[in-house]
């Protein structure tokens, strides 16, 4: 089962290694709306939980932590981008696990701008009214545990752009794969392969112009410029992270549960059109009540305010809070990020609030836990 882990890890690593952090390809990548993660919890980690993201939430980190679902999992996001820009991202997700077939997830994802002013050659400061990109992807996953130690999953993404007058459309697949073992399954690997799809083009009335006709003066015609096609933002991630249970030496008997937990994450990214990320994060836990987060990501010349590719400055936080309602009802967890930025630096926040509700086995097992 092991040598079947890194068999996976390899083939998922073929596709994107001859271009990973490639500079000349940089910018020729669209859909970058992708690259975003609408949840907390991840923003907060820079996205170095490759290895032990669950839920509704690892459809936009590793597909395979989906498997973790026991029942149904509802997930809402809001994210403000750079304050007083207009850019915001929403995000609604639903899981229900499918007895021992798997899980099976839905994930709904939009991206505003506000409203831009239309200009052209003759109106360049505008005057002309206004228009409201948005940016709408929907992605179907599915995710299986193999046994207690791997949790595997795929996930295909409709991705959607479009003005009032042109509009592009695509398709991206994504597989992802994690791995736990350990006393109390506390060592944990991840890999995941994200946005390998289809070419994507703009096209619509936006492109039509009027021109001369070439065999009379007095007549015009319309003729479309064609766009050129672009290709969608292709990275691999491996992740890798260990629970430090902080007093599991202090407890009274095997059956006991630690109330103290510090988790170690790193994680690399090798992307196929811009610089690669390297970073790492701790989170500590109390009760799997309280959770508090911090982390710091690297890439060429992030220091560099003249050549960073980013506006990031390479710094996420984050806190969250989580209830159970009743013995063994179903859980409220809400979560808070901030990802820090430069140029402006109005910096990223995110909340997110997710609502799980335990199968009836689930509920059982849980029942029968020593406190």
């Amino acid at each position: 089962m092991k040598l079947s882990v890194w068999l996976v890890a390899g083939a998922l690593a073929l596709p994107v290694a001859a271009n990973a952090g490639n500079r000349d390809r940089r910018g020729q990548a669209g859909a970058q709306e992708l690259m975003v993660n609408p949840w907390a919890r991840t923003n907060g980690l820079m996205g170095m939980n490759t290895s032990l993201v669950q839920g509704v939430e690892a459809m936009k980190s590793n597909i395979g932590g989906l498997a973790y679902v026991d029942g149904t999992e509802l997930g809402v996001s809001y994210s403000l981008f750079l304050r007083g820009s207009n850019v915001n991202v929403s995000n609604l997700a639903l899981a229900q696990k499918l007895g021992d077939v798997g899980v099976l997830g839905v994930n709904i994802q939009s991206m505003g701008f506000g409203e831009i002013d239309i200009t052209d050659v003759n109106h360049p400061e505008g005057g002309l009214g206004t228009f409201k990109p948005q940016f709408f992807n929907l992605q179907l996953g599915f995710a299986k545990t193999f046994s207690r130690s791997i949790h595997a999953g795929i996930a295909a993404t409709f991705v959607s752009e479009q003005i009032s007058n042109i509009k592009a459309s695509g398709a991206a697949f994504e597989a992802g794969i994690q791995y736990q073992t350990g006393a109390r399954d506390n060592f944990h690997f991840g890999v995941t392969l994200r946005n390998v799809g289809t070419n994507m083009s703009f096209s619509g009335e936006g492109f039509a112009v009027d021109v001369q006709a070439p065999e009379s003066e007095l007549y015009q015609q319309t003729r479309s410029i064609p766009s050129a096609s672009f290709q969608m933002p292709t990275y691999l991630n491996f992740g890798a992270a260990y629970d430090f249970y902080l007093d599991e030496n202090h407890l009274k008997s095997a059956t006991d549960q630690p109330k103290h937990r510090l988790t170690a994450m790193a994680g690399f990214t090798s992307n196929s059109f811009t610089n690669d990320y390297i970073g790492a994060g701790l989170e500590y836990s109390f009760r799997d009540i309280f959770m508090v987060r911090g982390s710091y990501r690297y890439e060429k010349d992030i220091t560099d305010a003249t050549n960073s590719g980013t506006f990031y400055t390479g710094i996420g936080a984050g806190a969250s809070v989580r209830t159970t309602i009743g013995k063994n009802g179903p859980a409220l967890a809400i979560d808070y990020g901030y990802t820090p930025t430069v140029r402006p630096a109005n910096g990223v926040h995110t909340f997110s609030l997710r609502f799980s509700a335990f199968s009836k086995k689930a509920k059982a097992d849980k029942s029968g836990d020593t406190e």
